[in-house]
């Protein structure tokens, strides 16, 4: 990915908070979903909300509805764009409607299916969801290649890209017949490393505060589900991510500690597996994600693409006069990702 970041946004954390709050998104009219619910194995739910450009309001509709058009088998049917959101992300993100709108704009069908807990409603069961979700995630991309006859590929957004790249190194040779190609976009692919980076000064201010606002609301919601699940007093009283990762997230999926969640999640040590192409695209001064963090060249497999251009910050990648706008990225990724496919 060839990148300039505009002079009126210098830093990797203008470059992150700008783009998110006040950059456009997309051209043309606002972008309209359709809510489909599914029933997960054990008895929960995920939210999936596809592109709808036959509904006016620019929100998911109510529940319950029709399932979103499948097109006819054959060469012509288009291809599937599936988002798996980032951290306490949703299909109303800045980068989630970035894609929608790219998506839209060379007819492909897209959709964001939500990780437990994000779509606007608190789930059933006691867990949540994490970064190394990946056995969620091949369960989603399965569901959706039953349905789906034409190209199907998957981008990853920060936490969501950890967990795809995760989940194609477990299928390895498998996953060619799930999904054509795949992305991760500004992912925390060594989560301790991101973690401790998120957790330092104005990071730890901004950032951190910005996330745990909501993560311990739906933490003690999940807590009032049931009792018991983990102290409330401790969890209430956490700081920083890692607090909550080491109280929450880990010991609610089957992890010993954060330190044991982060060495088991993260996907860097796994990317040589991957054996579908996969492109992992970082900014160098994405203030979340650490430059000498990143995967090299000699760590990867063949599959695996490398872009780190200098500049970005986290998902923002802004260009042009003020506000700006997000579509180089989602422009730039959804093109190798058609290159992938031939479409």
């Amino acid at each position: 990915m060839q990148y300039r970041s505009p002079f009126w946004l210098p830093g990797g954390n203008l470059q992150t908070i700008w783009p998110a709050l006040w950059s456009r998104r997309f051209a043309g009219m606002p972008i309209a979903y359709r809510r489909e619910r599914w029933t997960t194995p054990d008895g929960d739910f995920v939210d999936a909300d596809w592109l709808d450009d036959t509904a006016s309001p620019p929100e998911a509709t109510a529940l319950p509805t029709a399932p979103a058009p499948v097109p006819a088998r054959g060469a012509a049917c288009a291809p599937l764009l599936v988002l798996f959101h980032g951290l306490e992300g949703s299909s109303r993100s800045a980068y989630s409607e970035a894609f929608a709108g790219v998506a839209r704009a060379r007819g492909w069908q897209f959709v964001v299916p939500h990780f437990r807990g994000c779509s606007g409603e608190i789930n059933r069961a006691p867990r949540a969801y994490h970064s190394g979700d990946y056995e969620e995630v091949g369960g989603i991309l399965a569901r959706l290649r039953e349905r789906h006859p034409g190209p199907l590929l998957a981008v990853g957004i920060s936490l969501g890209g950890n967990a795809l790249m995760r989940w194609a190194a477990e299928a390895g040779a498998s996953a060619s017949a799930v999904a054509n190609g795949i992305a991760a976009v500004c992912s925390p692919l060594d989560l301790a490393a991101g973690s401790q980076a998120i957790g330092r000064g104005f990071n730890r201010w901004v950032y951190t505060t910005f996330f745990l606002r909501t993560m311990k609301p739906k933490a003690l919601a999940k807590l009032a589900q049931y009792p018991g699940l983990f102290d409330h007093e401790l969890l209430a009283s956490a700081r920083d991510l890692y607090d909550f990762d080491d109280l929450f997230t880990a010991p609610l999926h089957g992890f010993r500690s954060a330190d044991d969640y982060y060495a088991r999640a993260s996907a860097r040590p796994h990317l040589h597996r991957i054996r579908i192409p996969a492109l992992a695209l970082h900014a160098r001064n994405d203030p979340f994600v650490p430059a000498g963090s990143l995967p090299v060249v000699g760590e990867v497999g063949p599959c695996v693409t490398l872009w780190q251009p200098a500049a970005g910050g986290h998902v923002g990648f802004p260009r042009g006069t003020p506000p700006g706008d997000v579509r180089a990225m989602p422009e730039a990724v959804s093109t190798w990702l058609a290159q992938q496919t031939g479409v």
